[in-house]
């Protein structure tokens, strides 16, 4: 498996504290203006990206579909995650341009 930049960056986010994950925590996390970039995995549910997707939109927060759930825990060192967010600014607007650059 390629090293990738978006996941790289996860990680650095999620050892400073800065990942929400799992749907509760992201949706407490969006709702709450904490959120600055929602993930969901690509094989998560239908219901759970047009979820997000709604909430996301309504909220004013980017959200993308990336990864699958067993590589986005893993890279936050958890087990599945379907969903996560980002809660440092400077960090998502980093993780969303390697995202655009993929």
């Amino acid at each position: 498996m390629k090293p990738d930049k978006v996941l790289s960056m996860l990680g650095i986010a999620a050892k400073s504290h800065s990942v929400a994950s799992g749907e509760f925590s992201t949706e407490k996390a969006v709702k709450e203006g904490k959120a600055y970039l929602v993930l969901v995995a690509q094989d998560a549910s239908d219901n759970t990206k047009k979820m997000f997707r709604n909430m996301t939109d309504f909220y004013g927060v980017p959200m993308y579909e990336y990864g699958d759930k067993e590589t986005l825990g893993h890279f936050i060192g958890k087990e599945f995650r379907a969903s996560l967010a980002v809660t440092n600014e400077g960090l998502a607007h980093s993780i969303e341009d390697k995202i655009k650059q993929a």
